[in-house]
Protein backbone atom coordinates (compact mmCIF):
# COMPACT_ATOMS: atom_id res chain seq x y z
CA UNK A 1 0.00 0.00 0.00
CA UNK A 2 1.36 3.57 -0.92
CA UNK A 3 -0.50 6.74 0.25
CA UNK A 4 0.65 10.35 -1.46
CA UNK A 5 -0.53 13.15 0.38
CA UNK A 6 -0.17 16.88 -1.14
CA UNK A 7 -1.92 20.37 -0.75
CA UNK A 8 0.02 21.75 2.31
CA UNK A 9 1.07 25.37 2.40
CA UNK A 10 1.19 28.59 4.18
CA UNK A 11 -2.04 30.48 4.57
CA UNK A 12 -3.50 33.24 6.92
CA UNK A 13 -5.83 32.39 9.94
CA UNK A 14 -9.42 32.06 8.21
CA UNK A 15 -8.36 31.09 5.05
CA UNK A 16 -8.70 27.63 3.73
CA UNK A 17 -6.35 24.74 2.28
CA UNK A 18 -7.55 21.28 0.75
CA UNK A 19 -5.54 18.23 1.23
CA UNK A 20 -5.19 15.00 -0.65
CA UNK A 21 -4.15 11.67 -0.55
CA UNK A 22 -4.17 9.11 -3.34
CA UNK A 23 -3.69 5.57 -2.22
CA UNK A 24 -2.98 2.76 -4.22
CA UNK A 25 -1.61 -1.14 -3.84
CA UNK A 26 -4.42 -3.27 -3.29
CA UNK A 27 -8.45 -2.84 -3.05
CA UNK A 28 -10.03 -0.38 -0.44
CA UNK A 29 -13.36 -1.71 0.21
CA UNK A 30 -13.37 -2.62 3.70
CA UNK A 31 -10.60 0.11 4.28
CA UNK A 32 -10.88 3.37 6.26
CA UNK A 33 -8.51 6.56 5.60
CA UNK A 34 -7.44 9.09 8.55
CA UNK A 35 -6.31 12.41 8.54
CA UNK A 36 -3.42 12.94 11.97
CA UNK A 37 -1.67 15.73 12.42
CA UNK A 38 1.54 16.89 14.86
CA UNK A 39 2.63 19.75 15.83
CA UNK A 40 5.80 20.30 17.01
CA UNK A 41 6.48 18.86 20.43
CA UNK A 42 3.33 17.25 20.36
CA UNK A 43 1.65 13.68 20.12
CA UNK A 44 0.13 12.93 16.49
CA UNK A 45 -3.88 13.37 16.83
CA UNK A 46 -6.40 12.00 15.09
CA UNK A 47 -8.17 14.73 12.54
CA UNK A 48 -10.42 13.29 10.67
CA UNK A 49 -11.75 9.60 9.52
CA UNK A 50 -14.05 8.09 6.38
CA UNK A 51 -14.55 4.73 5.34
CA UNK A 52 -14.14 3.81 2.17
CA UNK A 53 -17.60 1.82 1.20
CA UNK A 54 -19.68 3.67 2.66
CA UNK A 55 -18.19 7.16 3.26
CA UNK A 56 -18.92 7.21 7.24
CA UNK A 57 -17.03 10.22 8.49
CA UNK A 58 -15.71 10.83 12.11
CA UNK A 59 -14.35 14.56 13.14
CA UNK A 60 -12.59 15.42 16.11
CA UNK A 61 -14.20 18.08 18.49
CA UNK A 62 -11.10 20.83 17.48
CA UNK A 63 -12.29 20.57 13.74
CA UNK A 64 -15.99 20.08 13.63
CA UNK A 65 -17.47 22.40 11.65
CA UNK A 66 -14.72 23.54 9.75
CA UNK A 67 -12.92 20.82 7.96
CA UNK A 68 -14.61 18.18 5.61
CA UNK A 69 -13.47 14.91 4.65
CA UNK A 70 -14.40 13.32 1.25
CA UNK A 71 -12.94 10.35 -0.81
CA UNK A 72 -13.73 9.23 -4.77
CA UNK A 73 -13.86 6.27 -4.64
CA UNK A 74 -12.86 6.32 -8.54
CA UNK A 75 -9.43 8.14 -8.24
CA UNK A 76 -8.60 6.17 -4.16
CA UNK A 77 -8.37 9.59 -2.82
CA UNK A 78 -9.89 11.38 -0.26
CA UNK A 79 -9.90 15.15 0.35
CA UNK A 80 -9.41 16.99 3.54
CA UNK A 81 -10.79 20.63 3.13
CA UNK A 82 -10.10 22.94 6.26
CA UNK A 83 -12.00 26.29 6.09
CA UNK A 84 -11.75 29.05 8.83
CA UNK A 85 -7.80 27.68 9.23
CA UNK A 86 -6.65 28.84 12.83
CA UNK A 87 -2.76 29.50 13.93
CA UNK A 88 -3.08 26.47 15.90
CA UNK A 89 -4.01 24.25 13.05
CA UNK A 90 -0.43 24.52 12.10
CA UNK A 91 0.82 21.10 12.00
CA UNK A 92 2.19 18.23 9.48
CA UNK A 93 -0.83 16.22 8.44
CA UNK A 94 -0.28 12.68 7.54
CA UNK A 95 -3.26 10.09 5.84
CA UNK A 96 -3.40 6.96 6.77
CA UNK A 97 -5.56 3.86 6.38
CA UNK A 98 -6.27 0.49 7.77
CA UNK A 99 -8.88 -2.53 7.51
CA UNK A 100 -11.91 -2.00 9.09
CA UNK A 101 -11.66 -4.39 10.87
CA UNK A 102 -8.12 -3.85 12.67
CA UNK A 103 -8.68 -1.94 16.01
CA UNK A 104 -9.54 1.69 16.65
CA UNK A 105 -10.05 4.59 14.08
CA UNK A 106 -9.21 6.82 16.64
CA UNK A 107 -5.40 5.37 17.56
CA UNK A 108 -2.26 5.58 15.54
CA UNK A 109 -0.85 2.49 16.01
CA UNK A 110 -3.38 0.93 14.64
CA UNK A 111 -2.83 2.50 11.19
CA UNK A 112 -0.29 0.07 9.26
CA UNK A 113 -0.07 2.46 6.01
CA UNK A 114 1.12 6.11 6.14
CA UNK A 115 1.75 8.77 3.75
CA UNK A 116 4.77 10.73 3.82
CA UNK A 117 3.13 13.71 5.58
CA UNK A 118 2.41 17.24 4.51
CA UNK A 119 2.76 20.65 6.00
CA UNK A 120 0.17 23.25 7.28
CA UNK A 121 1.32 26.48 8.50
CA UNK A 122 -2.01 29.43 9.11
CA UNK A 123 -0.34 32.39 9.87
CA UNK A 124 -1.79 35.24 12.33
Amino acid sequence: VQLQASGGGLVQARGSLRLSCTASGRTFTNYRMAWFRQAPGKERDVVATITWNLGTTYYSDFVKGRFTISRDNAKNTVYLQMNSLKPEDTAVYYCATKSMARGSHLKVEDYPHWGQGTLVTVSS
